[in-house]
């Protein structure tokens, strides 16, 4: 591992940069175990879509963003795409678990 200023060519940023994308690549596969196992505990299609969560966490998403120095809009359409993905995902196996 090598900070940004320590790289000595572009080869080397390129090397931080991919193992950096297989890190968020890992933690996506981890949230996206996290909402699997969150469907047992759902009662109703509405509670999978949850709009007030969904919107409660893409506000404080926006937060971290700009705490981090980054643009808040692209952070928080990274964060819409991920979960329409991820929603849909669950509904389908919360409408199995279910009999739906």
């Amino acid at each position: 591992m090598k900070k940004p200023e320590e790289c000595l060519n572009i080869q080397d940023v390129r090397a931080e940069i991919d193992r950096l994308d297989r890190q968020i690549v890992s933690a996506i596969g981890e949230r996206y175990r996290y909402v699997q196992a969150a469907s047992k505990f759902k009662t109703s299609e509405s509670s999978v879509r949850a709009p007030e969560r969904e919107a409660s966490m893409l506000k404080e998403r926006r937060r971290w963003a700009q705490d981090a120095g980054l643009n808040p809009d692209v952070i928080e359409k990274m964060y819409r795409d991920l979960i329409s993905y991820f929603v849909s995902e669950e509904l389908h196996q919360w409408r199995e678990q279910s009999g739906q």
